[in-house]
C-alpha cells in the first residue's frame, strides 16, 4: 500500500513543476444595512472555481493572474451582482460587496443573517474542513476546536460541550437526527462517524439555549445540511489513515440531483504507537447518499441512505509501561494470549417530502429507519509482573528493576450482543408572516432494544485469586443478563421568531415550547425555551443575546441498565434548564475582519442519572439519584489574521459538580476511620480550563503553499476507580495537551492546462497535505488499568493505576483531488 502511495506522489512531481502564479481576490459581502452575509457564492464566470463567505461575511478566492476575469457574488434571499478584474501574478485585490435584499425569494429557504446571528448558533465554514489535521472525522475535529467544547481521546469523534458528556450532544442531518454505536468501549473500536465532510455544505452549532425546534438532550446541537448538487463533481482523497470518494451530480431536466460518498478507514498506523504491541486490524467504512427529485417548483422528494461497517480486530502480544513518580518509579510487563473481535454494522434510511405552497409557507415530512447491529467479543489472558525501578542517578541500574511488588494473571472474557431499531415519522413546518418566523413540528419514535451481555474477569495474584474466600475461585467482575425492551416517544413544539427594526437598534425574539411524552413511565415534559437578541445602532458592529430554556433528556437504553445490568422500570428523564448571556464584536485588526465572541452560562442540573467514563464507555448508575450545575464562561476570537486564511483561539472556564444520594467519602480522625456524606463533588467531564487554536497561513506571494496548525490544552478530568460502588473522584488525570501540524501545496488549479498524455488533465484541482500528528509527542492518558495484588510490600498499595496512553507522534501524507 506505502508503494502505491509513493507512485501517485512520484507521478504528482510534474504537475508540481507546471504550476502557475495566482492573483488573490478578497474581501467581504455584507448586505445593506452593513451586517455579514454568510454562505454567499463568489465565482468565477465559465469555471468551477469559486468559494463562499464565512460567518462574518468574509472570504478570499485565488483568480488566475495577467486576464481580464469576471466574478460573480449571489445569495438566496439577495440580487446577484459581478465584477471585472485583471490581476498580475502575486497581486492582491480587496472588494468589499453590497448585496441588496431580493424581496420576491424570501421564504423558508431564505434565513436571513441577522436572525442567524441572533440565534445560540454558530455557523462553521466549510472551507475550513479541507486543510485541518485530523485523525477522525474533519466535522468532529473543528467542532472540537470550538469553546466550550473538548475531547480528550484524538482517537474518538465524541466530544463534551459544557460539562456534559457524549451522549447528551444532539446531531442532525437535513433535519434527520442521527445515532452512534452503543457498545463501543474505546477510541481504538470506534469507527467512521455518520457525517460524510465531502457531502457538506453547512455546518451550524449551538453549545447550549438552542430554540425549541430542537430536540431534547441536555447539552449541545450540531445541525448539518448536505449539498443540493447544480453540476457533476466528485473528488478523491487518499493517505496513510485510509480513502474517500465522493460524486455529485444534476440531470438534463434538472429534476433529479444525487450525492453519494465512500471511505474507508484504518487505524492501524496510529494505534502502532500505542504501549500495546500486537496485531491491530481495524476495517472500517461507510457508504452513503443522498437522492433528490423535484416533481415541480413546489414538490420535491429527497432519500438519504446510509451502510456502516466497522470492523476491530487485535490480537495482543505485549505491554511495557513505565508509571509512578519521580520518587517512586513503577514498570508493568504484561504478555498475553487471545485475541478480539468486535464488529458494528449501521443502517439508516430517511424520506423527506418538501412542499412549499407559497414562498411562505414551507412543509416537510420525514420518514427514518435506524438499525444497529453490535458484537464486542474478546477473550484475553494476560501475564504481568510490577516492578519498582532503581531512580538513583548515576547508578549502574538506573531505570533497572530492583524490586518485585506484584506477579499476576488475568483473563477478560465478553460476548455482548445488541441489536437496536428506532423508526420515526415527523413533520416540520414554517410560515413567514412580516417580521416573524412561525415553526412548528410533530414526532413520533419508537425504539426497540434487545441486549444480551456476557462478560466476566478472573484476577491470580501470586498464586491467589482476587477476591479471595480461602475456599473457591472466585470471578472479580460478573455481568450476564438478557434484556429486551421497546417504548414511544411523542414530541411536539411551536415557535416564534420576531425581529423589530427599531429607529435606535435591531431587536429579535424567539420564544417556543417543547412537549414531549415518554411512555416507558408516562413522562410528560413541558420545555419553555427563549432567546432576546439586540444589536445597537452603534458605530462599532455589537450583538448581545440572553437566552434559556428547560432540556429534558428521556434516557436512552443505556442509561436505563443499571450496575447489575438489570432495567430501571422507574427510572425518570434528566433535566437541565440552561441561562446563558453573551454577545459578539465584528471588528477590524491590522486592517483583518476580526468576530470576537463570547458567553457565561450556568446550567442547573437535577435528576441525573450518574457514569463513570472508562476511555469512551460510559457505565451509567441507572437511578435518577443526583443534582448538580455547571457554570463557566466560553470566548472565541476568530478572523483572517493572515489576508484571505481563516484562524481562531478559544478559551473556556468551566467547572460541573455533582451531588449524589449515598455517596460517601472516608475520613479519618484521631486515627478512625468513618464515612461521611461526599456533598458536591466534580463531576467525570469537569475540566476547568482549556484553550485551543487553529492557525492559517500561507506563503506571502504564493497562497498555493499553506500551513496549519491545530493545537489544544485541557486540564487534568476526575477520575474514579470503575469497580468501586462509590461515584466520588478520588484522582485525577494528567492534562491534555496536543498540537497537530499540517502543510498542503496546490498542484493544480482548474484553468491550468496540461498536456494530452498526461493522466491528471481530467482533475479540476489536486493538492497534497503532509500531516504531523501530535508534534511534540506528548503521551496523554486514555483511562487507566488497575492492578491488583495480595499484599502490600515497602508501604506500596495493593492497587495500582496504570495509565493507558494514547498515540505517539506519526507523520502521514495525503492527496486531494476534485472533478
Amino acid at each position: 500500500m506505502r508503494s502505491l502511495y509513493l507512485t501517485i506522489l512520484l507521478a504528482l512531481i510534474p504537475v508540481l513543476l507546471t504550476a502557475q502564479q495566482k492573483a488573490l481576490f478578497f474581501g467581504s459581502v455584507t448586505d445593506s444595512t452593513g451586517l455579514p452575509v454568510d454562505l454567499a457564492n463568489v465565482a468565477l464566470v465559465d469555471s468551477r472555481e469559486g468559494t463562499m463567505t464565512r460567518a462574518d461575511g468574509s472570504f478570499e478566492l485565488a483568480l488566475p493572474a495577467g486576464r481580464e476575469v469576471e466574478i460573480v457574488i449571489s445569495c438566496v434571499g439577495f440580487v446577484s451582482t459581478s465584477r471585472k478584474v485583471s490581476l498580475a501574478a502575486g497581486e492582491r485585490f480587496r472588494a468589499d460587496i453590497i448585496l441588496q435584499r431580493d424581496i420576491r425569494s424570501l421564504g423558508e429557504i431564505s434565513v436571513s443573517a441577522r436572525q442567524d446571528r441572533a440565534s445560540t448558533f454558530q455557523r462553521i465554514d466549510v472551507a475550513d474542513l479541507e486543510y485541518m489535521p485530523s485523525t477522525t472525522g474533519k466535522i468532529e475535529a473543528i467542532i472540537k476546536s470550538q469553546a466550550g467544547v473538548s475531547s480528550n481521546n484524538e482517537l474518538s469523534s465524541q466530544y463534551s460541550v459544557r460539562g456534559g458528556n457524549f451522549d447528551e450532544n444532539l446531531v442532525y442531518v437535513n433535519d434527520i437526527e442521527i445515532y452512534r454505536p452503543f457498545l463501543v468501549r474505546s477510541g481504538e473500536q470506534e469507527g467512521l462517524s455518520f457525517i460524510n465532510s465531502d457531502l457538506v455544505s453547512s455546518i451550524r452549532f449551538s453549545a447550549g439555549g438552542f430554540d425549541a425546534r430542537y430536540d431534547d438532550k441536555m447539552s449541545s446541537a450540531l445541525d448539518i445540511t448536505y449539498k443540493k448538487p447544480t453540476k457533476f463533481a466528485g473528488s478523491v482523497n487518499l493517505s496513510l489513515l485510509g480513502a474517500s470518494v465522493h460524486v455529485e451530480g444534476i440531470t438534463k431536466n434538472r429534476r433529479l440531483t444525487y450525492l453519494a460518498g465512500y471511505r474507508y478507514k484504518t487505524t492501524s498506523y496510529l494505534l502502532n504507537t500505542l504501549e500495546t504491541s500486537g496485531d491491530y486490524k481495524p476495517q472500517f467504512s461507510d457508504l452513503q447518499g443522498l437522492i433528490n427529485y423535484r416533481f415541480s417548483r413546489k414538490v420535491e422528494l429527497s432519500f438519504l441512505g446510509n451502510y456502516s461497517a466497522n470492523k476491530y480486530q487485535f490480537i495482543p502480544e505485549t505491554r511495557t509501561t513505565e508509571f509512578g513518580t519521580q520518587e517512586l518509579p513503577f514498570n508493568l510487563r504484561i504478555f498475553y494470549d487471545g485475541q478480539e473481535v468486535d464488529r458494528f454494522d449501521t443502517y439508516l434510511g430517511a424520506l423527506s417530502l418538501h412542499v412549499q405552497p407559497s414562498n411562505n409557507l414551507s412543509l416537510k415530512f420525514i420518514a427514518t429507519g435506524f438499525r444497529t447491529s453490535e458484537r464486542e467479543t474478546f477473550d484475553i489472558q494476560g501475564q504481568y509482573w510490577i516492578n519498582e525501578l532503581d531512580n538513583t542517578i548515576g547508578s549502574e541500574t538506573y531505570g533497572d528493576s530492583i524490586l518485585n511488588l506484584g506477579v499476576g494473571g488475568m483473563h477478560n472474557h465478553a460476548r455482548n450482543y445488541l441489536d437496536a431499531y428506532v423508526l420515526a415519522g415527523s413533520h416540520i413546518g414554517s410560515f413567514i408572516s412580516g417580521n416573524h418566523l412561525l415553526k412548528w413540528g410533530l414526532k413520533y419514535q419508537y425504539q426497540d432494544f434487545y441486549d444480551r451481555i456476557n462478560e466476566w474477569e478472573l484476577v491470580d495474584s501470586a498464586g491467589y485469586v482476587l477476591p479471595s474466600n480461602g475456599e473457591a475461585i472466585v470471578l472479580s467482575k460478573v455481568s450476564r443478563a438478557e434484556n429486551q425492551i421497546s417504548y414511544d416517544l411523542v414530541n411536539t413544539f411551536i415557535q416564534d421568531t420576531w425581529e423589530i427594526n427599531a429607529e435606535k437598534a435591531n431587536l429579535f425574539l424567539t420564544m417556543g415550547v417543547r412537549g414531549s411524552v415518554w411512555n416507558f413511565n408516562k413522562s410528560v415534559m413541558i420545555s419553555p425555551r427563549a432567546t432576546f437578541s439586540i444589536q445597537p445602532d452603534w458605530e462599532r458592529d455589537m450583538m448581545f443575546h440572553i437566552s434559556g430554556g428547560s432540556y429534558y433528556q428521556p434516557p436512552f437504553y443505556k442509561e436505563m441498565r443499571m450496575p447489575d445490568d438489570q432495567i430501571n422500570r422507574n427510572i425518570r428523564p434528566q433535566r437541565s434548564v440552561h441561562l446563558l448571556v453573551g454577545g459578539d464584536y465584528i471588528f477590524s485588526a491590522w486592517e483583518r475582519p476580526l468576530k470576537l465572541t463570547s458567553e457565561i452560562y450556568y446550567k442547573w442540573l437535577d435528576d441525573l442519572i450518574p457514569y463513570k467514563i472508562e476511555n469512551v464507555r460510559i457505565q451509567y448508575a441507572g437511578e435518577n439519584i443526583a443534582k448538580g450545575y455547571a457554570a463557566g464562561i466560553d470566548i472565541k476570537l476568530n478572523g483572517e489574521f493572515v489576508a484571505g486564511a481563516e484562524s481562531w483561539f478559544t478559551a473556556s472556564l468551566m467547572q460541573t459538580r455533582e451531588d449524589i444520594e449515598g455517596d460517601s467519602v472516608a475520613v479519618t480522625v484521631n486515627g478512625e476511620k468513618f464515612y461521611e456524606d461526599a456533598g458536591y463533588y466534580a463531576r467525570p467531564t469537569s475540566q476547568l480550563f482549556s484553550a485551543g487554536v487553529f492557525f492559517q497561513d500561507y506563503l506571502p506571494n504564493n497562497p498555493d503553499y499553506k500551513v496549519h496548525l491545530s493545537a489544544f490544552f485541557g486540564t487534568g478530568l476526575p477520575l474514579s476507580h470503575p469497580d468501586e460502588d462509590r461515584y466520588y473522584t478520588t484522582y485525577k488525570m494528567r492534562p491534555y495537551r496536543r498540537v497537530d501540524l499540517g502543510f498542503s501545496k496546490v498542484l493544480k488549479r482548474e484553468e491550468q492546462q496540461l498536456a494530452e498524455r498526461n493522466p491528471f488533465r481530467h482533475f479540476q484541482t489536486i493538492w497534497i497535505s503532509g500531516e504531523i500528528f501530535n508534534l511534540l509527542g506528548i503521551s496523554n492518558e486514555a483511562s487507566y488499568t488497575w492492578i491488583r495484588t495480595i499484599s502490600n510490600q515497602r508501604g506500596v498499595p495493593a492497587q495500582f493505576g496504570v495509565p493507558n496512553y494514547l498515540t505517539g507522534r506519526r507523520f502521514n501524507v495525503k492527496v486531494t483531488a476534485k472533478f
